[in-house]
């Protein structure tokens, strides 16, 4: 600590065939070299030009590719000479110090040296510490070919910083984009404006009016003339197709929805910053766990009024079937990392921990969480169900369930795809992501618009005498996965420069796990949006 390294010798390579051809893959594919010290990510800082500021990038390249003045024939080079930078801030009183920073910059340079190599006693010409000769450019620079000797170097300097122990983060979580992210969260809130107003306007005029004029009819005649939502009283709350199957949904998508409100609060506060390490993805999976209480609470609380009976076969299916899906891709992906001898596969203690947390504590929530539920009593419809279903006219073409689902899920999709780019570039390009302020605000706005949207559509519907709106409210809010899902195919063509095949299943594979969980929440948050409305609205208008 605090005593400057220069020119150290680490050791020598001399490249074969095998090691060459994997060194030029690796700077073909843009790998990077990660290293913590002190549990801070080694950084290489880079002044972007456009503005007076430092970017720093996690780690730093395996090499470059080039071609030597002269001549068109591309080379790999390898960065073998590593200038570190240590910041520390000085205790006052002690006169210790803390590491508050650590960045490098890497060089590649064709090391040269008299007689035999040995590491102890090799003092090489290219780097002298004695002579006080250090590496400052790649001037002559080290290629990757098989038979080339390669002599990896590093210095390292200390410089005292300003910077305090407890805010050392704050270089690495510095966002230069704030403007961006504020425009985003005003077009979102555009949109909620606009959605706002028609809620507005359908609930204060046209609903009011609608129960005004049904409330006030007295004679048969004006009773035969009845159009719109009201007609379909007596079939609005009559139970869907696969109505165990939306209950089900509908549990998964309140465990999802209470799991992310949690994080983002916990991450808000600022409990899970990136300084621990997998803090984050702990907290979610352990929070998905334990809301598995409200999964089965909720989904056998709907199906109980939907008049099922098999409340354990309900519980275990919201138990399972969400978990059974992501885990069937994930084992799948993780068997593609492994067999690549990557070390970012999950190990086997890891698996089976997951394991455990599924089945020994999740399910057995779930089950507490559904008796309870079903212990209730039923909840009360507004309205009497008619003995048989009356027949739904035809539909005008921009009604047709497709259509109108698709159309549902635009708005939300657009109020977060902005937030979304920045969330994708630090999963997939090594940024840092740590503006949970913005993202809960968007995640607000994204509750807002899917809740209006699926109201609007809903009563859009139910005008036009068509009463299956149960999973229609849950597609049409929940479509929008659909859109984030082409977002990040859109995404991969254009910003990502993946090759291997094995990357691109990765990457779909997870963004189809992120999509399908997205479409869950947002479904659910639609669906609710709507079960609340219709009731309200049914049990304002007087029915004989």
């Amino acid at each position: 600590m605090r005593e400057p390294q220069m020119c150290n010798i680490l050791c020598n390579l001399k490249l074969d065939a095998k090691t060459a051809k994997e060194f030029k893959e690796k700077i073909s594919d843009e790998y990077r070299v990660n290293m913590i010290l002190d549990n801070l990510p080694l950084v290489f800082p880079l002044k972007r030009t456009d503005q007076d500021s430092t970017v720093y990038q996690l780690g730093f390249l395996v090499g470059l590719k080039g071609q030597y003045s002269g001549s068109k024939e591309e080379k790999y080079f390898i960065y073998n000479h590593l200038a570190f930078t240590v910041k520390y801030h000085k205790d006052m009183l002690t006169e210790s110090a803390r590491i508050v920073g650590f960045e490098v910059t890497p060089f590649s340079v064709k090391h040269e040296y008299e007689g035999k190599f040995d590491v102890r006693t090799t003092r090489l010409t290219t780097c002298d510490p004695h002579a006080k000769h250090t590496v400052v450019n790649s001037n002559s620079p080290q290629e990757v070919e098989e038979g080339k000797e390669i002599i990896f170097t590093y210095d390292v300097e200390f410089q005292e910083s300003d910077v305090k122990w407890a805010s050392r983060w704050d270089a690495y979580l510095l966002m230069n984009d704030d403007q961006i992210h504020w425009f985003s969260i005003v077009n979102s809130l555009m949109i909620v404006l606009f959605l706002s107003g028609m809620v507005a306007m359908i609930m204060l005029r046209t609903l009011y009016r609608d129960i005004a004029k049904y409330n006030e009819l007295e004679t048969q005649e004006e009773a035969q003339e009845e159009t719109g939502w009201k007609l379909v009283h007596g079939d609005v709350f009559r139970p869907p197709n696969n109505s165990d199957l939306l209950c089900v949904y509908v549990g998964t998508g309140v465990q999802f929805f209470g799991m992310i409100l949690v994080t983002m609060i916990f991450a808000v506060l600022g409990f899970l910053s990136p300084s621990n390490r997998g803090g984050l993805m702990t907290a979610m999976l352990l929070l998905w766990v334990f809301m598995g209480i409200f999964a089965g609470y909720s989904s056998t609380r709907l199906y109980k009024m939907f008049k099922g009976s098999e409340w354990k076969r309900v519980a275990l299916r919201t138990a399972t079937m969400f978990p059974a899906v992501v885990s069937a891709i994930f084992f799948v992906l993780n068997a593609l990392i492994w067999g690549q001898k990557s070390s970012g596969a999950v190990p086997f203690g890891t698996m089976f921990a997951l394991i455990f947390l599924w089945f020994g504590i999740s399910v057995p929530l779930v089950f507490v969480g559904s008796y309870v539920g079903f212990k209730k009593p039923a909840i009360e419809n507004p309205v009497k169900t008619n003995k048989i279903p009356r027949q739904i006219p035809e539909q005008a073409w921009y009604m047709n369930p497709v259509f109108s689902v698709l159309i549902g899920g635009i708005l939300p999709f657009g109020a977060v795809f902005i937030e979304l780019f920045f969330i994708l570039t630090s999963i997939w390009l090594n940024q840092f992501y740590y503006i949970f302020g913005f993202l809960f605000l968007v995640f607000i706005i994204l509750i807002v618009t899917c809740a209006e949207i699926t109201v609007v559509l809903c009563y859009f519907q139910l005008c036009s005498e068509d009463y299956l709106w149960w999973w229609r409210s849950y597609l049409t809010s929940g479509s929008s996965a659909l859109y984030l899902f082409l977002y990040a195919t859109f995404y991969f063509f254009t910003k990502l420069e993946i090759t291997k095949l094995v990357s691109a299943i990765f990457y779909f594979g997870y963004m189809l796990i992120a999509s399908y969980a997205f479409f869950v929440v947002t479904g659910t948050i639609g669906f609710y949006a709507c079960f609340w409305f219709t009731r309200l609205i049914y049990s304002s208008v007087k029915i004989d």
